[in-house]
């Protein structure tokens, strides 16, 4: 915020022994506009290192000495920042819609900071929706950030709004956060608001904007609801042929497709892997290949309740199911009884996963039916695959893979077991049930109904 940033600036720098020296690390200047050097370093030399320049700051100033840092600053030093407790954070928000009109009349008139009202230069702004969404997309990610690491660190920032920096008593109040004795007189004046007029008067196209603004989902009223916890990557499952990374999810088609690889003749499948093995393996082959396959999520909780529970293989869970929803079930290994009995405790599994998804359950989510978009996202917190490839596209997607390598594809093995079982219980409430527990598959995939059903 350009006006709003600098009056703090200009206000914090009215307490003796403090110092805020502008905008360190933007990335085309230090300091203030136009300034190309600090401290004897250069715009290369900060390049180079800016954490020399930041301790330098810390060096050579007296007292308690700061810096302006926007999100587009140099993202390196941030750690640094927010690591370190004896860094004080004040964190200025204001109304995105106001500070996105604001940086546009900006960029038209080339005035970024007033002193003298004589020398205002006035325009009005052009609302551009998509560049109004990346403007917020980038600030919330930026905010978040900043919540995250004042939370794991476990320290608090002093938050003031646009509309209070020209409060007397919420400025001593930040001079009394920061542990400074001196208080203010009253607020610096030197600097002038650059456009006080109302919004509506500030932008050309004021329909379109306020049309863009309806449709925006300002409080996520629209998103899907995320309480499942974060999933390591599960590297150890990971199963490589030559050049071929498999990253499989569980309860997907995992035997088609290490059949497929091991057929390939390229020698024996390799897994087993940690970190260090697996980078090694990466180093070793650098036109290898990696990737995964998706499974319709009705189709995968199925494969999941008859591998996992009704087997009894993972036991406790089958007892959790039982008590919680009192599944009927037969004893483990057995058959049921009739379609009906296989059919209502399906039915029960998936309401078991729908809560044990929420982490609304007292166990841990097992593998085999937490969601795939969590399944991916645990990957990627050590390397995502370079491919997705769905079940019903899997004899295309792995020719392509086959050709990647240089390797002659030999046809796919389908699994048409699991298809056979799930079309001899299907019913619309059970696609029902799954696209409860799975929303965020079905949505982030753009799954449909199982099997082309209506």
């Amino acid at each position: 915020m350009r006006t709003g940033s600098n009056f703090l600036e200009a206000n914090l720098n009215a307490l003796p022994g403090v110092s805020c020296l502008g905008e360190m690390f933007n990335p085309y200047f230090i300091g203030k506009k136009d300034q190309t050097e600090m401290f004897g370093m250069d715009l290369a030399a900060r390049e180079q290192d800016p954490h020399a320049l930041l301790r330098l700051l810390r060096d050579r100033t007296p007292g308690l000495a700061g810096f302006r840092y926007f999100h587009d600053h140099d993202p390196r030093i941030l750690s640094d920042l927010l690591d370190d407790p004896a860094c004080a954070k004040i964190i200025l928000t204001r109304n995105p819609v106001d500070s996105y009109v604001s940086w546009k009349i900006a960029q038209a008139t080339g005035q970024w900071k007033l002193t003298n009202a004589k020398n205002l230069k006035t325009a009005q702004a052009r609302f551009d929706e998509a560049e109004f969404r990346r403007h917020m997309e980038a600030l919330q990610a930026f905010q978040m950030r900043l919540m995250h690491g004042l939370q794991v660190t476990g320290q608090t920032a002093f938050y003031i709004d646009y509309d209070d920096i020209q409060d007397l008593a919420v400025l001593n109040g930040l001079a009394a956060w920061l542990g400074v004795d001196a208080r203010l007189e009253a607020p610096d004046d030197r600097l002038k608001k650059q456009n006080p007029e109302d919004i509506g008067d500030k932008v050309v196209n004021l329909a379109q904007m306020e049309a863009a603004l309806a449709r925006l989902d300002r409080f996520n009223l629209n998103r899907t609801p995320n309480f499942e916890p974060r999933r390591p990557a599960a590297i150890p499952s990971f199963v490589a042929v030559d050049g071929l990374l498999y990253m499989p999810i569980r309860s997907g088609p995992e035997a088609q497709v290490q059949a497929w690889m091991a057929g390939l003749g390229q020698g024996p499948l390799t897994g087993d892997f940690v970190q260090k093995s697996l980078r090694q393996w990466k180093k070793a082959d650098p036109g290898h290949r990696s990737f995964t396959v998706i499974r319709h999520p009705l189709l995968r909780a199925h494969q999941a309740f008859l591998t996992q529970i009704v087997t009894g293989k993972l036991a406790e869970y089958r007892q959790g199911l039982i008590r919680s929803q009192k599944a009927d079930l037969p004893p483990p290994g057995q058959p049921f009884l009739d379609l009906a009995q296989h059919r209502e405790a399906f039915a029960a599994f998936l309401r078991y996963a729908k809560l044990s998804v929420a982490g609304q359950m007292g166990q841990r989510v097992a593998p085999h039916w937490a969601s795939q978009t969590a399944v991916l996202q645990g990957f990627a917190g050590f390397q995502g695959p370079d491919l997705v490839i769905r079940e019903d596209r899997l004899a295309e997607g792995l020719s392509y893979l086959a050709a990647e390598i240089g390797l002659k594809a030999h046809p796919a093995p389908q699994d048409d077991a699991a298809a056979e079982a799930l079309r001899a219980i299907w019913q619309p409430a059970l696609e029902d049930a799954a696209q409860e527990a799975y929303a965020r598959d079905y949505i982030g995939f753009g799954f449909g109904r199982w099997g082309g059903q209506p």
